[in-house]
């Protein structure tokens, strides 16, 4: 008397196959009378590991675990292999534990700026041959007068906007929104000119303060600071949103 024998009619199977190292599932036939360690070997184009770190885990239809297929000699029809089941491959190499992807072991290869000016093949002195980026002086120039003008820009509209006044702010992809001007000036959080405008809705940031310096004050999300020049002052109302409408 022969014990689990397993009688089957078609040669080829269709399996699903995922794996531990990708999110990726794939779909494929196999031949039955292909032993175990072949199968391995079929497997590494699909799964990207070397047959020698695999660990095969056997599944029915339903998902439910069936056994391993731990038996590099034994035949892929010997096993209860069924088509649509899956066979999940458990990568043993140790990648899907980082050790190949945490750069934190890797020793960092280090230089003083001074040694690294003196390289004759490094980025930073092909961009001096060839006066690129900050290292061509006429553009680098260009660039600070072009920066100054626009900063005089921000403050001469700085210089006639007043706390207190009902103003239109107007920000690059953003709506229209109106609020009350409650700052005007420099800023600790980033060069220039900014206004602090108190909004009629809560479209804002914050309540007025920025990195822990009360710059004016308001309820929360109403805040914000824009430039000088998306400001627009005038005699706008108060808008009703109407945020709660539903």
């Amino acid at each position: 008397m022969m014990d689990n024998v397993i009688i089957v009619t078609d040669p080829i199977v269709s399996v699903r196959i995922t794996s531990t190292a990708s999110s990726l599932e794939a779909q494929r036939r196999f031949n039955r009378g292909i032993s175990i360690a072949e199968f391995k070997g079929k497997l590494e184009m699909i799964v990207g590991l070397p047959s020698s770190c695999m660990e095969l885990e056997l599944y029915c239809i339903s998902d439910k675990f069936l056994q391993k297929l731990d038996d590099n000699e034994a035949l892929l029809g010997s096993y209860h292999v069924d088509n649509d089941c899956r066979i999940n491959v458990i990568d043993k190499s140790g990648a899907n534990q980082g050790e190949f992807t945490d750069v934190s072991q890797v020793e960092k290869f280090e230089i003083s700026d001074d040694a690294y000016a003196k390289r004759s093949e490094s980025a930073r002195s092909f961009m001096k041959k060839r006066q690129v980026g900050r290292y061509n002086d006429e553009e680098v120039a260009k660039k600070k007068a072009e920066a100054a003008a626009r900063e005089e820009e921000q403050k001469v509209a700085a210089d006639a906007i007043t706390v207190g006044s009902r103003c239109e702010v107007q920000s690059p992809g953003q709506p229209t929104k109106r609020g009350t001007v409650m700052y005007v000036g420099t800023a600790d959080f980033k060069p220039g000119y900014w206004v602090g405008i108190k909004y009629d809705e809560p479209l804002g940031k914050h309540d007025g303060s920025v990195q822990g310096r009360q710059y004016f004050t308001c309820d929360n999300k109403y805040g914000a600071f824009v430039k000088p020049l998306n400001v627009t002052v005038g005699d706008f109302p108060v808008e009703d949103y109407d945020l709660d409408e539903i």
